[in-house]
């Protein structure tokens, strides 16, 4: 198995996950950087070691989540598809088997909500963990005016924090999110995130448990 360090490591991702950010700023988007793909990473895994899956599946998880974004240096429209296929040769470049290699592709090319679907551990883990992220960090510092931001920029702005709790034992996966109502209402949430938490309460199920959203302490879902 390559270790995620030295994926981490390797120039040619280093490269491209440049790229994948710069064009991410210049289309304004919110953040999809480094900062993004660790944090996805490491919730990815930490789902499946959460509901007692071998380390090997953790591993690629987190491999899966550091590169799921790297399709955004071709360009933001199908960058699972692109980014699938881009995580791929590399993977193999590095040594990686063909099979384990060929499981992070598909789960790369599933995370998206336009297209995907969970179709595996790893797609499911990976898909509720970049769905999670939502954080006022994640909004470009050229942004002072909440009131003019889009609502996508609102929303992570007032995101103080969010994060993920598994219960092996009830089979709930819980996504926790502290929101400054002054900055933006709860149902903006709703508004831009529903598609996404309908995918992430799927991905729940293909893992056997339920998705549970709880919003300021409230459970909304």
């Amino acid at each position: 198995m390559i270790e995620l360090a030295r994926i981490r490591a390797d120039k040619e991702v280093e490269a491209i996950m440049a790229m994948a950010e710069m064009q991410t700023e210049a289309l304004k988007f919110t953040e999809h950087s480094r900062r993004h793909a660790g944090i996805v990473s490491k919730w990815s895994g930490d789902v499946l070691r959460g509901l007692g899956y071998p380390e090997e599946r953790v591993q690629l998880a987190e491999i899966a989540g550091y590169l799921h974004d790297v399709g955004n240096c071709v360009n933001r429209t199908d960058h699972a598809q692109s980014g699938a296929i881009l995580a791929y040769h590399i993977l193999t470049r590095l040594g990686m088997e063909y099979e384990p290699a060929a499981e992070i592709m598909m789960a790369i090319g599933n995370h998206d909500e336009a297209f995907g679907t969970p179709v595996s551990d790893i797609s499911s883990a990976l898909i509720i963990a970049d769905k999670a992220d939502v954080h006022k960090s994640r909004v470009k510092k050229s942004i002072t005016n909440v009131l003019k931001a889009n609502i996508h920029d609102r929303v992570n702005l007032a995101a103080d924090r969010s994060f993920l709790t598994v219960d092996r034992e009830a089979k709930t996966i819980a996504l926790h999110i502290e929101i400054d109502t002054s900055i933006c209402p709860v149902m903006d949430y709703f508004e831009i995130y529903f598609t996404r938490m309908q995918l992430s309460r799927r991905a729940a199920l293909f893992l056997g448990c339920e998705f549970v959203l709880i919003i300021n302490g409230t459970r909304l879902l």
